[in-house]
């Protein structure tokens, strides 16, 4: 397979590049249009359509047989419709067959979060370990398996989404309308939450983080968020016990999450004398989102 087509389809933004099968990490062509998400289901569809025809004129190559695709949420293998988006137009949407009917391709679709993962695995910071977690800690929580190489998407079409995992039932409220979710603790928007209850002022995440050596509220704040994610990625790692953790989003740049103490909270919370998985800050920016969809293509298997 000579060249690998990937499209990321973000909240503001739809990313395409054409990736060489020699040469992953140097794209031949990468291009990005808006989503205009405001304007409906079906202009983003549109939009998806134009970007792959821009691909096409900029890289002077035919439309392949598939393209990889990342999008916000996950297409439910028993109804083939899309679902837990953010974008809320795309739910209930049978994305992937209107795009292979517009389009005239095989569309291989998975979470955004697993693409991540599977980009990480592949060219970036996790490249070479057998199992990987990649987490998404940002605007919300996610996560994505991958498995020597493969994205596991489960029966549901739900795996690694951990940041919906309830601690504390009587918890924080989450945008789902349930209550004490990791995404309702240690989520960027629920960290700053936080803060502004424990302080009583309104502060941005990356305002809270330097604060932490004079103010007891941010440090309070970062403890939350150091406490939380080792309860957290303890069910995971008692579950899945990965090689490798690459933590992605802006909570996730936060160097708190990657101290000593830390992993001692973490070694506390699993079933093992020790941890010893590599717990990392991902190498490939933006990149991570694209990539991972174009390198689908290469991981699913013909069908």
């Amino acid at each position: 397979m000579e060249h690998l087509w990937g499209i990321d389809l973000g909240g503001t933004k739809i990313e395409g590049a054409i990736l060489d099968s020699a040469a992953l990490d140097r794209p031949i062509c990468r291009l990005r249009v808006s989503s205009e998400s405001e304007q409906g289901y079906d202009h983003i569809r549109a939009q998806i359509v134009k970007l792959v025809k821009m691909l096409c004129a900029e890289s002077g190559l035919p439309l392949p047989k598939r393209i990889g695709m990342g999008t916000p949420g996950v297409t439910d293998p028993h109804t083939g419709r899309l679902k837990n988006s953010n974008t809320q137009c795309l739910n209930h949407q049978r994305l992937q067959d209107n795009l292979e009917t517009d389009l005239g391709v095989k569309m291989v679709m998975a979470n955004d979060a697993n693409c991540f993962a599977l980009a990480e695995s592949t060219l970036g910071a996790a490249r070479g370990y057998p199992t990987v977690f990649g987490v998404i800690l940002g605007t919300g929580v996610g996560g994505g398996i991958v498995a020597n190489g493969q994205v596991l998407n489960g029966c549901h079409g739900i795996a690694g989404e951990w940041g919906q995992i309830v601690l504390d039932p009587n918890g924080p409220l989450s945008n789902y309308g349930t209550r004490g979710t990791v995404e309702a603790f240690i989520s960027g928007p629920a960290l700053e939450r936080f803060y502004a209850e424990q302080s009583g002022q309104t502060r941005k995440l990356k305002e809270i983080v330097p604060r932490v050596a004079d103010d007891p509220h941010a440090r309070a704040t970062i403890e939350r968020l150091t406490n939380t994610f080792a309860q957290a990625i303890g069910l995971i790692i008692d579950v899945l016990d990965p090689h490798a953790i690459v933590l992605g989003g802006g909570v996730g740049n936060i160097d708190a999450l990657y101290t000593k103490e830390t992993r001692e909270k973490i070694t506390a919370a699993i079933f093992n004398p020790s941890f010893e998985a590599a717990l990392l800050k991902p190498s490939l920016g933006d990149s991570a989102g694209v990539f991972g969809a174009a390198m689908l293509v290469a991981s699913h298997p013909q069908n």
